[in-house]
């Protein structure tokens, strides 16, 4: 288990969330990708055509529409999309962490 030493109250819910993986912006790219920042200026690009075309995409199969992959928004620190489709930030922010620079992440 990691320790942080910020953390921030969810104002909708009692879970204190690591300042670090809270979404501050997500911004839809052509493509199925996103521009994603994350609150301690970590900005990266995510690619989830794989993911939303898989056979098991489940919740996911909605954003293979792209007008609906382009209503991406951010809601309490997470990518989110209508229908109560959202992403995980922290999976999202170690992924991000763990790519080299200028590096197009798997979603």
């Amino acid at each position: 288990m990691r320790e942080y030493e910020t953390t921030e109250e969810d104002s909708a819910s009692d879970i204190a969330k690591p300042v670090e993986w809270r979404v501050v912006a997500a911004r839809p790219l052509p493509g199925f990708q996103l521009d994603v920042e994350f609150a301690d200026g970590l900005r990266g690009r995510f690619d989830y055509s794989e993911l939303i075309h898989r056979d098991d995409a489940g919740i996911f199969i909605p954003l293979r529409d792209p007008s609906f992959f382009n209503r991406v928004g951010v809601e309490h620190g997470a990518v989110t999309w209508p229908g109560e489709i959202d992403v995980a930030p922290d999976a999202m922010y170690d992924r991000l962490k763990a790519s080299p620079p200028n590096t197009i992440v798997p979603g």
